[in-house]
């Protein structure tokens, strides 16, 4: 590891780091624009200079000069900050000054840094130059005259997202960064290009000159599009979430989000259930609370009661309707909307066992019935890394664009019997072999996917003695997890609640779930949008989004993480828990918490491994099943844009399923 000094300060690095990395171990700022600590090392904005010795008398760039013993840094010097200046000097030659209606303004690195190393003036006076705008689809906006070509978001679309859409064309000063064509950005980790962007060149279309980003009040929360659990901040401004934006999380996001996490926020507000409804005469009419809890409790369903949670819902929630339903003698609940059914005594067998970070470590791979890139995007940028590390990946399914290359074994579940010879080659000289099972091969139970775990030994310890578990489990619903700790499941799945045909059935913002077999059932809706669940309903009771409510979800790996509420709900909506404990009662089998906290509490009492944030450690344990199985492979998610209720309100949702996936054409205003 060489050492080095920096400004006086003597540091030591890893061998391979570079210049600036050893200038911020030492506590340095160095500015940059082009260089990303997650993309490849351009060198062309030229923004960090340093002074380097030994080595010519000039200013280097810090981000591709690899750090060597015995350097002495200078990041300080009169040279040093000449240069800067200079730098700044020539980015700001074309920059149009256009900050006042800049959508970037507040939180531009371009602004910040020529605060901070730039000149007060400019010694140049002669036309700027001017960039047509380039249209990249319904999730970014361009200002292309205020780009300064750091090739960032080319570098991004490239490396990460694996979309070689974005590029440059011309050269010197007639460079532009574009679209092939001019057409959509077809990504859904679109929008993390904008994030990437320094200056306003590439800003969010779908709430362009909405806000400051001085006006937005901060929440931390988890994001409920999918069930990887990316960490994220509510950005809200009086009782409406303006943006979604990532928060950095190593172990599950980085620093990513996929567009339905980031733009779903405008359905939060339309569609709405904001008041009860009771059906009257085969029509929906608004009730007070008391009415429709009258009609909920004239039904006389004794013990056949039942509730089916949706894939948004927060562990407490579930919780509290599981107490409900234990106190008026029922066990027919179960979080598995739309029919899967598969076994569920070993929670290490439903889990996403290796972790999402230790996605990367993989050396052989196995996509069993999974579209990853729809299912679980920040889980395929994963799968990218391994590839490029040299990870060998082979599929069972349909064939899609997974962004990067497999080999696609066929559409047939029968092939886990007989895997081909270069399958069963790559496993067995693998490290750490990893399979993932997706949905499409779940909706049917396993099949023969956990018969792979003894002969392809995915559970092994290391050289080192670390344990290594290679079979992961890809859910798609944010509530599936937890739901499962808690134990809301049947063993025949939803097919056991249709077959106990109970009277009373509590919908808690399950929307996907084939409501003509409850037609003999009194069913309740609790949730948030006007979809389907909605329209089949007897009662509803307007509840509470994840935005509107603080909760506990498990995402796909295991890993509890805590939720903070960023707005109140509309109208007379409430709080999912707090509808239950009022509801409990009217039926007189009244709730053991009258607050949130005290939920929280009796569900940690009942369930410790919920009570506390972190990875949970699952014991392992196969459960016997067919060793063989056949069929075809169907992707369960037809739609990437409107999965739930919120995305089919959202009109961002809506133009980018119209556009992206069907090839709509929207005309665009002159501006």
């Amino acid at each position: 590891m060489p050492k080095l000094k920096v400004d006086g300060i003597e540091v030591e690095v890893p061998q391979g780091a570079t210049v600036l990395q050893a200038c911020e171990a030492a506590g340095k700022e160095i500015p940059r624009f082009c260089y990303h600590e997650r993309l490849s090392i351009a060198g062309n904005c030229r923004m960090c200079l340093v002074e380097v010795k030994p080595g010519p008398p000039k200013p280097q760039a810090s981000c591709a000069l690899p750090a060597a013993e015995g350097q002495e840094i200078r990041t300080d010097s009169q040279m040093v900050k000449a240069a800067r200046e200079g730098v700044m000097e020539f980015l700001l030659i074309n920059h149009p000054l256009d900050c006042p209606i800049c959508d970037q303004g507040g939180e531009c690195d371009l602004q910040d840094q020529s605060i901070a190393y730039g000149k007060g003036h400019s010694r140049y006076t002669e036309n700027k130059r001017a960039v047509t705008e380039k249209y990249m689809g319904p999730i970014i906006k361009t200002i292309m005259t205020r780009c300064i070509q750091c090739t960032r978001c080319v570098r991004f679309g490239e490396e990460v997202a694996g979309v070689d859409e974005i590029g440059a064309i011309y050269r010197g000063e007639d460079m532009q960064i574009t679209t092939y064509l001019e057409k959509a950005f077809k990504s859904e980790l679109s929008g993390n290009t904008v994030d990437l962007c320094p200056v306003g060149a590439l800003t969010h279309k779908p709430v362009a000159f909405e806000y400051r980003p001085w006006e937005l009040r901060r929440n931390l929360s988890i994001d409920v599009m999918d069930a990887v659990g990316t960490n994220i901040r509510a950005d809200s401004r009086g009782r409406q979430v303006m943006r979604v934006l990532p928060r950095i999380n190593e172990d599950v996001n980085e620093e990513w989000a996929h567009d339905k996490t980031r733009y779903h926020v405008d359905g939060l507000v339309r569609r709405r259930l904001d008041r009860p409804f009771v059906r009257r005469d085969g029509k929906l009419v608004e009730a007070s609370w008391d009415e429709a809890f009258d009609a909920i409790a004239a039904v006389n369903a004794g013990s056949s009661v039942a509730a089916i949670a949706g894939d948004l819902l927060d562990a407490e929630t579930m919780y509290a309707a599981k107490a409900l339903l234990e106190g008026l003698g029922s066990e027919l609940i179960e979080s598995r909307q739309t029919g899967m059914a598969y076994d569920v005594s070993s929670l290490g067998a439903v889990a996403f066992n290796p972790t999402i970070a230790g996605v990367e470590e993989a050396d052989a791979i196995l996509l069993i019935g999974s579209n990853l890139r729809w299912e679980a995007p920040l889980i395929n940028t994963r799968v990218r890394k391994a590839i490029k590390k040299g990870a060998k990946v082979f599929a069972i399914g349909p064939e899609v664009d997974l962004t990067y290359k497999l080999e696609w074994l066929g559409n047939d579940l029968s092939l886990l019997g007989k895997l081909p010879d270069q399958v069963v080659q790559a496993f067995d000289g693998a490290k750490k072999p990893l399979v993932i099972v997706g949905p499409g091969a779940l909706k049917d139970g396993f099949g023969a996917a956990l018969a792979l775990v003894e002969p392809m030994k995915l559970v092994r310890t290391l050289e080192d003695g670390s344990p290594w578990n290679g079979f992961g489990v890809v859910h798609t619903a944010a509530a599936r997890m937890g739901a499962l700790m808690l134990g809301f499941a049947q063993k025949g799945g939803i097919a056991d609640i249709v077959a106990a045909s109970p009277k009373l059935s509590f919908f808690l913002g399950a929307d996907e779930v084939d409501f003509s077999q409850f037609e003999s059932s009194f069913k309740v809706f609790i949730g948030h949008h006007g979809d389907k669940g909605a329209h089949h309903a007897d009662v509803i009771l307007p509840g509470a989004t994840w935005a509107e409510k603080p909760g506990t979800y498990v995402n796909l790996e295991g890993r509890v993480q805590r939720a903070e509420r960023a707005v109140f709900a509309p109208g007379d909506a409430r709080e999912d828990w707090s509808i239950l404990r009022a509801l409990s009662d009217k039926l007189g089998r009244t709730l053991p918490f009258d607050s949130f906290e005290e939920l929280r509490a009796a569900m940690a009492s009942d369930v410790p491994a919920l009570g506390q944030e972190g990875l949970v450690s699952f014991a392992w344990q196969a459960p016997a099943l067919p060793a063989t199985a056949s069929g075809a492979v169907t992707y369960p998610i037809a739609d990437f844009y409107l999965t739930n209720a919120i995305c089919r309100a959202s009109p961002t949702m809506q133009r980018c399923s119209a556009e992206l996936l069907h090839g709509e054409d929207f005309a665009e205003a002159a501006e």
